[in-house]
C-alpha cells in the first residue's frame, strides 16, 4: 500500500520546526572564546505579555536581590547577543535580557510595528522585572538604543522611576538612510547621496546571510569591521542569521522611517554613549546628535568612540564592559569584579 504523502500544511509545519531548531542552534553554539558562550549559571524565565497579547522571552541572570541591568538588543539579534555582557556582569548584578518581538523566541504580535509599540514592550519588561522602588541601568544597542529613546519620549514620567542610568551604543534617533555609509561612495564626505527609495529597498529586503566566505567577508566589511575575525566574527554572523528573513525585512522598513524625535532629552538620568569609528550602519554623526541633546538636558555622562563597526559591544566587548562597569558602579556604588573587562 503506497504511503500517503504529507499534506501541504504538514510539510509547512515540519519545515517551520526545522528552521526554528536551526535558528535556536545558531543562537546557542559554543566557541573557543568562552566569553561568547551561553551563560553557565541558572536563569529565571520571566513571563511578559505585551499590550497586544504577544509573549516575550525574558531571562533574568544573577542574584535575584542584586541591582539590575536591563539589556535591549538591536535589529536582527536576540538576547544571546548579550552573552559577553551577561557572562561578565551576572555574578554581581541581576541582568535582564529579552528578545525584541519577532526576534529569538518572542512572538511577532498583531499590533502595527512602531517605535511606540517597542517602547510599550520595554515598559512591560521593566514592569515585570523591577521590584517596587528599584531602578535599573538601561543598556540599548542599535534598535535597542532607539527603543530606549522612544520609551523616554513616550513615558517621560517613568524615566526617573525606572532608570538610574542609561548606556546607548551604536544607535541613532532618526535619518538612518540619510547618514548610512553601508553603500559604497554614498553619504561620505559630500559624495553621492543615497536615494531614500534605494535605502528603503536595501533595509526591507528579506536578506539571507549564507555562511560562505564572500558573504562572511562582506558582513565583516559592512556590518562589523575587517578587524573582527575568528570567534567574534562567527558569533556576530550566527546571531544575525538566527533572525527570520521576514522579520529582518519588516523591521528594516521600520528603521527606514525611524524617528524617535528628541526622546533623548527626556533621559533625565546620567546617560552615556558609545559609538564605533568604523560603524557604517549608524555612523558617529548620530552619536554626536544624541550627545547634543543630552548636553542640552544636562545628563551626558560619557561619550566614547571605540575602533569597531556596528556591533560594538561584541567587537570590543572588553572595552564595552569596562564602560558599562563604570556606569553601573557610578549608579549603584558597587565595585563589581567584572569578568572580561
Amino acid at each position: 500500500m503506497r504511503a500517503m504523502l504529507p499534506s501541504r500544511a504538514d510539510l509547512g509545519a515540519r519545515i517551520s520546526e526545522l528552521l526554528r531548531k536551526h535558528r535556536a542552534d545558531l543562537r546557542t553554539r559554543t566557541y573557543g572564546n568562552a566569553d561568547l558562550n551561553p551563560p553557565a549559571g541558572p536563569y529565571e524565565v520571566v513571563p511578559v505579555t505585551t499590550t497586544d497579547g504577544a509573549h516575550l522571552r525574558v531571562h533574568a541572570y544573577g542574584p535575584a536581590d542584586a541591582e539590575t541591568i536591563v539589556l535591549v538588543h538591536g535589529w536582527t539579534c536576540a538576547l544571546e547577543y548579550w552573552n559577553p555582557q551577561i557572562n561578565a556582569f551576572a555574578g554581581d548584578y541581576r541582568v535582564i535580557a529579552y528578545d525584541v518581538r519577532g526576534h529569538g523566541e518572542s512572538d511577532e504580535g498583531t499590533a502595527p510595528l512602531t517605535t511606540d509599540q517597542l517602547a510599550d514592550d520595554l515598559d512591560a519588561v521593566l514592569e515585570a522585572t523591577l521590584r517596587p522602588g528599584r531602578r535599573a541601568v538601561l543598556v540599548g544597542h542599535s534598535l535597542g538604543g532607539m527603543t530606549i529613546q522612544g520609551w523616554a519620549g513616550r513615558y517621560p514620567e517613568r524615566v526617573q522611576q525606572r532608570a538610574v542610568a542609561v548606556l546607548l551604543s551604536n544607535t541613532a534617533a532618526s535619518d538612518l538612510i540619510n547618514h548610512t555609509t553601508v553603500v559604497p561612495f554614498c553619504n561620505r564626505g559630500g559624495l553621492l547621496k543615497l536615494p531614500f527609495a534605494v535605502g528603503l529597498l536595501g533595509l526591507s529586503l528579506p536578506v539571507l546571510f549564507p555562511p560562505i566566505a564572500p558573504v562572511s567577508w562582506l558582513f565583516r566589511r559592512q556590518i562589523m569591521s575587517l578587524d573582527s575575525v575568528g570567534d567574534i566574527a562567527e558569533f556576530g554572523q550566527n546571531i544575525v542569521r538566527s533572525c527570520p528573513a521576514k522579520v529582518r525585512g519588516r523591521f528594516g522598513e521600520l528603521l527606514s522611517h525611524l524617528d524617535v524625535g528628541r526622546g533623548a532629552v527626556n533621559l533625565t538620568v546620567p546617560t552615556s554613549i558609545i559609538a564605533g569609528s568604523d560603524d557604517d550602519m549608524t555612523p558617529v554623526v548620530h552619536a554626536d546628535l544624541i550627545a547634543e541633546m543630552l548636553t542640552e538636558a544636562g545628563t551626558l555622562d560619557g561619550y566614547r568612540i571605540l575602533p569597531t563597526g556596528h556591533l560594538g559591544n561584541l567587537e570590543a566587548y572588553r572595552e564595552f564592559n569596562g564602560e558599562l562597569a563604570r556606569v553601573a558602579k557610578s549608579a549603584f556604588g558597587i565595585p563589581a569584579q567584572v569578568v572580561g573587562a
